[in-house]
């Protein structure tokens, strides 16, 4: 692992039962990059992306996060975790708890912060998301969007190094997605190491550094947007390009 790659993904298996979910992935990644991953569904993008910071274990292969080699041991598990923040699908936030605790919960208990550090920081974070005043009201309360701007508020509370989303705007309604990425572009021009999975292109035309087209558990092709958008190499890759960009 050279000095600028924080994350380096070496020949990565994964297996459920018989089914082989990831062939033989690898990746390096340098900080401050933005990757986004796309492909059709059951591709291997969201295993694969589970498997950085171990949601997801791998049985061949290499996963270096930051230095630290995911492997069975917890401890080095733990340390990646704290560097990594996740963004799902669904927003994951706690219905009994507000949007300020949701937010303060990770650094109160794993930074060991004082709750007023934890709730300033909250407050700047929720500001950056655009939704200050929904600070004292409940999930539920909230839009679709509004809860995965509180998500992506929660994960950089914990001031990680690395950002993970896995597809976060495809439970959203449509007028709820931009509200979203312009989030996470904002996120992506301050310098955050991201990787992110999705179908939104214009997102990766506008912030990506490198595009991974994944099918069947491999990566097919990768290169820079342009690249992908205007000379794919590979039918597959073209083929499921036109299907998606036509929509």
């Amino acid at each position: 692992m050279t000095q600028d790659n924080i994350i380096s993904v070496r020949d990565v298996h994964k297996w459920y039962g018989n089914y082989h979910a990831l062939r033989g992935v690898s990746m390096d990644v340098k900080k401050r990059e933005v990757i986004v991953i796309f492909g059709p569904s059951g591709s291997g993008k969201s295993t694969f992306i589970r498997t950085i910071n171990r949601l997801e274990d791998h049985q061949r292969g290499q996963i270096l996060v930051d230095g630290i080699e995911l492997t069975h041991d917890v401890r080095n598990i733990e340390q990646v975790r704290a560097e990594t923040g996740m963004v799902f699908q669904q927003f994951n936030l706690f219905p009994h708890l507000t949007v300020l605790q949701n937010i303060t919960l990770a650094p109160l208990q794993v930074r060991k912060w004082t709750r007023q550090k934890a709730e300033e920081v909250a407050m700047q974070l929720l500001e950056r998301v655009g939704i200050p005043d929904q600070a004292q009201k409940f999930p539920g309360q909230l839009s679709g969007g509004q809860q995965q701007r509180v998500a992506i508020a929660r994960a950089l509370a914990m001031q990680p190094k690395i950002m993970l989303f896995d597809e976060p705007t495809s439970a959203l309604d449509p007028e709820m997605i931009k509200e979203v990425l312009d989030v996470m572009v904002e996120l992506a021009k301050s310098g955050m190491t991201m990787l992110v999975v999705t179908h939104e292109m214009g997102f990766a035309r506008a912030v990506a550094d490198r595009m991974f087209f994944f099918d069947q558990g491999q990566i097919v092709e990768s290169g820079k947007p342009d690249d992908i958008f205007k000379n794919p190499k590979e039918e597959r890759t073209k083929l499921f390009l036109s299907q998606i960009l036509a929509h």
